[in-house]
């Protein structure tokens, strides 16, 4: 058979190169067969189908492969051009703070030289390929988030991305309505751990209970580092202050910087220390890393403007980070405090119940108003008794409307909710 060349590969059709492969993945809303004619057209040198292709969707020239799964394909492509690459791969899970811990345990690995890291939160079975493809041999090391839908997707995404460290951050209620319990939850996130190898190093969070658990799974040759503020761990936070922009804190009498705020962040940070101290870098190269922080848009981003303190963590949402967001909002806030919240999505039954708790931390933290957009918005204002004013609302256009009404300088507005209520076009409407 002749050996054909190509120079990338490609799953959109839009960005097609002269040269490229285009795979065309099937998914519930989009056929990428539809495509394959298209990307000749652009230059591809070649596309690969499922083998049930209707001949119609086919090109009439160029190289076409025919596979029985076309997805499989794409991320058999990716796990053998991981494995030219002998350097660090750090995975990153857990139910809270898995982007940001992301940017931060690149950032503090920036020692070792360029370091290939997810883009944005591209951590499924397709955006796990793009990552490990974008290795090339200027990296040093490569940090991958990988998410869950569902038992056996991390052990699955895994077998591809072969890493040698593995970092789980923590256990909470985000994906509940998927796996039905916390102990389910544990035990999918628990899969990382199983995939790290004899040589490997596993990264814990002793402050979780769920997670220093997964001890037990840690297979014969794998050393273990444990980061925490609260409960004795390898590497422990003291003495943390912040001010308006940045967080420190000490380990082991050496003081770390971070441009971030929350204890939250405090803890994202552990573990990046932990991943730089697995590839033997000095307190001081991490440190020097961390000031270099590359930060995830819509992570607690604070903008002053027109006299109002914006705090934008529209990324996403999960009953843990909003406590946190809460939280961290009424250490910084000088003048009135107004949460705007959308809804907690993918919570199953415990929905209601998670919401109402929300509310209540909203009036614990002494909101002076709070805005709520979407049905389950309801459920955060009706368990926020005794804050001054609550505004619920079904558009983003109202809820902007009425923040124009009332807001005054020296507000401190947090904008928070699950990526799927868009909490930012609010922000664009104000």
């Amino acid at each position: 058979m002749p050996k054909f060349i190509f120079e990338d590969i490609i799953t959109d059709s839009r960005k097609i190169s002269k040269g490229s492969m285009f795979i065309a993945i099937k998914g519930e809303k989009f056929n990428g067969e539809d495509f394959a004619i298209e990307a000749i057209e652009k230059g591809a040198a070649g596309v690969i189908v499922n083998e049930n292709c209707l001949e119609e969707k086919l090109p009439k020239t160029g190289l076409i492969l025919k596979v029985a799964d076309t997805l499989a394909t794409y991320q058999n492509f990716a796990r053998a051009w991981r494995e030219n690459f002998k350097i660090p791969l750090v995975a990153i899970t857990g139910s809270n703070g898995k982007t940001t811990t992301k940017d931060l345990t690149a950032a503090a690995l920036g020692g070792l030289g360029e370091i290939q890291k997810t883009s944005g939160n591209f951590n499924n079975e397709m955006g796990v390929p793009i990552t490990l493809l974008g290795i090339n041999e200027n990296h040093k090391a490569a940090v991958v988030e990988i998410g869950m839908r569902g038992l056996g997707q991390i052990e699955s995404l895994s077998k591809i991305v072969k890493p040698n460290i593995g970092i789980v951050t923590n256990v909470g209620e985000t994906h509940i309505e998927l796996l039905g319990s916390i102990e389910n939850i544990a035990k999918a996130k628990s899969e990382l751990v199983e995939a790290i190898h004899e040589g490997g190093i596993v990264i814990l969070n002793a402050d979780d209970s769920n997670v220093i658990k997964m001890k037990s799974k840690v297979k014969s040759g794998v050393k273990i580092i444990t980061f925490g503020i609260d409960n004795d761990a390898d590497i422990k936070a003291e003495k943390i202050t912040s001010d308006s922009a940045t967080t420190k804190f000490f380990v082991n009498d050496f003081e770390f910087e971070i441009p971030m705020l929350g204890r939250h962040n405090v803890l994202n940070a552990l573990a990046a220390i932990c991943a730089g101290i697995a590839v033997n870098l000095t307190f001081e190269k991490i440190r020097d890393g961390l000031k270099n922080l590359n930060k995830t848009k819509m992570r607690f981003e604070i903008e002053e403007r027109n006299g109002l303190k914006i705090i934008n963590d529209a990324y996403n949402a999960s009953p843990a980070s909003m406590r946190a967001a809460l939280q961290t909002t009424a250490q910084i806030a000088e003048g009135r405090k107004i949460a705007v919240l959308g809804d907690m999505l993918e919570l199953g039954e415990i929905s209601e119940k998670a919401h109402r708790q929300v509310g209540e931390e909203v009036f614990k933290n002494n909101f002076d108003i709070l805005i709520t957009y979407g049905q389950l918005g309801k459920f955060i204002a009706e368990g926020a008794v005794g804050v001054k004013k609550i505004f619920t609302s079904d558009t983003h256009e109202e809820a902007a409307n009425y923040l124009k009404k009332i807001l005054q300088s020296g507000d401190t507005i947090l904008f928070k909710g699950s990526r799927g209520m868009q909490m930012e076009k609010i922000i664009n409407l104000i």
